[in-house]
C-alpha cells in the first residue's frame, strides 16, 4: 500500500481515536487516507489549538493524542503545544508533512529544519525518510510518547513519503507493564515513614491515574497522615477528606507552606521538578521521593530515599507493610484551622464585579461532582487551586509546567470529546481567551455542549499583580477588548453578561445544564489579590 494509507493503518493500530489538525498541501494524501478511516479528524482553526487537544487527549486516556500539521508555518505553531506536553508530561504525537525529500525542485521554500527545532522540547522527533519505515517509526513514537515520563514526540512525514509503496504492515501492538519498585527501597521508605515524627503526604501531577488515586485514597485512611497537592495533583485524593491541608501556590508564606515547614517528612508522591517546586529544601528535611523514575536532583530537590516504579504498586506494598504510629499533628491542625477560617472569609460576598473568593464558591457549588474545570493561565488559576476542592482525579486541568496562556478552551474541547456525558466548564481569562478565540467555531461545528466562563478585567490581571508588588508604576499591561456577547453570537455561541452575582449564577446554572455551547463574560474585581495573597497572609501566617 501507499505510505500515506500505512501511516494510518499503523495510528488505527495504536488505538487512535481522533486526528486533530490543520492540514496543507503537503499531507493531502493522508487525509484522503483518513477520509475512509474509522479515526475521526477534527479540523481545528489554528495549529496550537490541534496540539492542546491531542495533548489534553493524552493526559486523560493515558493513550497518545495525535495532532497533524502541515510544513513550514504550520509545524512550527505546534512549538507551545510541544512544549506544554513536554513539560506537562502529557503523551502525544505530532505528525507534520515537508517537502519531498528526493524529487523538490522548490528551493528552500517554507523549508526548515524540524527535528532539529523540536528536540528540545520532545522526547523524540524523527523524519520519516522510506516509506517501510513508516511501521516501525511510528510504533516507536506511540511507545516513546505513553511511556514514564509521558511527553510529546515528533514524526515528519515527506510528501513523496506518503505517496511511496510499501511492504511493511503495522507493528503488533501490545501493552506494556510498568516495573514494581524494588523490596530494598520498600523497605527503606517504611522505615523512613516509622520513625519520623509529623509525616506529611505531597501529591503531584505524576499520582493523577485512577488506579493511583485509589492506592493512595487507601493508604491515606488507613494511617490518617494529612495530604496537600500541588496544582496539577488535585483531586487524587477527594479533598472533602479532613485530612486535605490545601494546594501548594506561588506564594512561599501561605498556610500549605507552613505545614510543609513542620513537617519532619514529606513524602512526595508523583511529583518532578518540571511542575513549580512546592517547597525548598534544606538538608535538614527529610524527603521521600516515590514516582514511576527517579528524581532529577538540583539544589531545591534532592530526596533521601527514593521509591522507583509503578506508583500504584509502591504506595500499596508501604501500606501492607507500615506499622501505624502515634504521629503528632498537632501543628500540622493548627494551621488548618486557621486556614479554614481565612478561606471562609468573603465567599459570601455579594458585591460586583465579582470577587475571587465568591466567583470559586460559586463554581464549586453549581458544577456537579464529576464535572470538569478545564482552565487557561492566569490569575484565577491561584484562586481555583487555592479555593476549590476536587473531588476526583483529572477533574482539575491546569497547566502549572509550562504555564501556557490560550490552552484553555482548546483542552474543554478535547475533555468533552473524551467524557461526553460529563459537564465541562472553561475557565479563562480575556487575555488568554483572544489568543484562541477562533476555537469558539470549531466547538460549535462538534455539536458539543460546552460553558465557557470568562473573566475580564481588561488587562493581563496575574502581571498587574506583580507589578503591584514590585512597586512598580502601572505600564504596558491594560488592553481593550472586544463586545465578548456580540463576539459569542457571532459564532453562533449563546453569550450572557451577568450584573449581579446571584444573576451569574443563575446563568451558570442554565448554561451547565443545556445544551450547546455558552460564554458568560463576568467582570472581575482583582483587588483582593493584594490583600489576601500578601498583607493578610503575611500577618497571618507570621504569627503561627
Amino acid at each position: 500500500m501507499k505510505g500515506a494509507d500505512l501511516l494510518v493503518k499503523c495510528l488505527e493500530n495504536e488505538g487512535v481515536e481522533y486526528v486533530f489538525g490543520y492540514p496543507g498541501e503537503e499531507n493531502l494524501d493522508l487525509l484522503e487516507s483518513l477520509r475512509t478511516s474509522k479515526i475521526k479528524f477534527i479540523l481545528t482553526r489554528h495549529e496550537q489549538a490541534a496540539g492542546f487537544m491531542a495533548a489534553t487527549y493524552g493526559r486523560l486516556t493515558g493513550k497518545a493524542g495525535v495532532c497533524l500539521t502541515t510544513l513550514g508555518p504550520g509545524a512550527t505553531n505546534l512549538v507551545t503545544a510541544a512544549a506544554y506536553a513536554y513539560l506537562g508530561g502529557m503523551p502525544m504525537v505530532m505528525l507534520t508533512g515537508q517537502k519531498p525529500i528526493r524529487t523538490e525542485r522548490q528551493a528552500q521554500y517554507q523549508i526548515i529544519d524540524l527535528v532539529n527545532i523540536f528536540t528540545p522540547i520532545t522526547k523524540m522527533a524523527k523524519q520519516v525518510v522510506f516509506a517501510n519505515h513508516i511501521a516501525p517509526i511510528v510504533h516507536e513514537a506511540f511507545q516513546i510518547a505513553q511511556e514514564e515520563r509521558p511527553g510529546s514526540v515528533l514524526v515528519e512525514v515527506p510528501k513523496d513519503i506518503l505517496i511511496e509503496e510499501s511492504n511493511n504492515p503495522p507493528f503488533i501492538t501490545k501493552r506494556l507493564r510498568r516495573p514494581i519498585a524494588e523490596i530494598k527501597a520498600i523497605n527503606a521508605a517504611v522505615t523512613m515513614i516509622e520513625e519520623a515524627h509529623t509525616p506529611l503526604l505531597l501529591i503531584g501531577a505524576g499520582a493523577n491515574r485512577k488506579l493511583t488515586s485509589k492506592s493512595l485514597q487507601d493508604f491515606m485512611e488507613y494511617t490518617g497522615i494529612p495530604f496537600i497537592t500541588t496544582p496539577m495533583g488535585k483531586g487524587v485524593i477527594d479533598e472533602r477528606s479532613k485530612k486535605f491541608l490545601g494546594t501548594t501556590a506561588i506564594i512561599d508564606h501561605d498556610f500549605v507552606h507552613k505545614m510543609i515547614e513542620k513537617s519532619d517528612l514529606i513524602i512526595n508522591v508523583g511529583y518532578d521538578i518540571n511542575e513549580k517546586p512546592p517547597f525548598f529544601m534544606t538538608r535538614e528535611k527529610q524527603v521521600l521521593h516515590v514516582n514511576f523514575y527517579a528524581a532529577k536532583v538540583n539544589n531545591e530537590y534532592f530526596p533521601q530515599v527514593e521509591v522507583i516504579g509503578d506508583i500504584a504498586n509502591a504506595i500499596w506494598q508501604i501500606k501492607e507493610k507500615i506499622t501505624l504510629q502515634k504521629w503528632d499533628f498537632t501543628k500540622i491542625e493548627s494551621i488548618q484551622k486557621a486556614q479554614y477560617n481565612q478561606l471562609q472569609t468573603e465567599i459570601d460576598n455579594t458585591s460586583f464585579p465579582v470577587i475571587p473568593q465568591r466567583f470559586v464558591s460559586s463554581v464549586r457549588k453549581i458544577l456537579p461532582e464529576d464535572g470538569i474545570l478545564a482552565l487557561d493561565n492566569g490569575m484565577y488559576k491561584l484562586w481555583f487551586a487555592r479555593y476549590f476542592k476536587a473531588y476526583s482525579a483529572n477533574t482539575v486541568l491546569l497547566d502549572n509546567a509550562l504555564a501556557t496562556m490560550g490552552a484553555g478552551l482548546a483542552s474543554g474541547i478535547a475533555t468533552k470529546l473524551v467524557y461526553p456525558n460529563r459537564k465541562v466548564l472553561v475557565v479563562t481569562g480575556d487575555g488568554g481567551l483572544l489568543m484562541n478565540s477562533q476555537e469558539l467555531e470549531t466547538a460549535v461545528r462538534l455539536n458539543i455542549d460546552l460553558v465557557i466562563l470568562l473573566l475580564r478585567d481588561d488587562g493581563l490581571g496575574m502581571i498587574r499583580w506583580e507589578q503591584n508588588m514590585k512597586k512598580f508604576p502601572a505600564f504596558g499591561l491594560d488592553f481593550g477588548n472586544p463586545d465578548f456577547v456580540d463576539l459569542a453570537k457571532s459564532y453562533d455561541v449563546k453569550g450572557y453578561r451577568p450584573k449581579t452575582v446571584l444573576q451569574f449564577e443563575e446563568i451558570l446554572d442554565h448554561a451547565i445544564n443545556t445544551s450547546g455551547v455558552h460564554l458568560i463574560d463576568l467582570e472581575i474585581d482583582y483587588r483582593p489579590n493584594d490583600q489576601i495573597f500578601f498583607k493578610e497572609l503575611i500577618a497571618l501566617t507570621n504569627k503561627l
